[in-house]
């Protein structure tokens, strides 16, 4: 013989009680609140690219996957060929390179891939 509890019936209301929502949406706040509060938190720690960071060049000092996804970010931002040459210690020709390439891609409205 088994002892199972009987399931929990969901609360009914008779047509004469009045449903207050205003509990329901006052946690449902008080959650929504809590999850931008930590949605900022995560936000924060989340590093933009660095054009600094070592990874984005190879053993041979071209510019690696990641390297190239720096560059066409900071072009995506507006930065000059010139300002992303210095940012990244790449030569200004190898910028303009990257700035073609970064135009033949779609520029702007081209598919940006992962960093990190």
């Amino acid at each position: 013989m088994s002892h199972q509890k009987p399931a929990p019936r969901p609360a009914t209301f008779s047509p004469d009680e009045q449903f207050d929502p205003k509990p329901m949406l006052d946690l449902i706040a008080g959650i929504q609140s809590e999850l931008d509060r930590l949605r900022s938190l995560v936000e924060q720690a989340t590093p933009r690219f660095d054009p600094a960071n070592p990874y984005n060049k190879t053993a041979d000092g071209k510019l690696s996957e990641e390297g190239v996804e720096c560059c066409y970010r900071m072009f995506d931002d507006g930065a000059s060929r010139y300002s992303v040459s210095r940012a990244m210690k790449i030569s200004f020709a190898a910028a303009t390179h990257r700035f073609n390439a970064w135009r033949k891609a779609g520029g702007e409205k081209r598919t940006r891939t992962l960093l990190g």
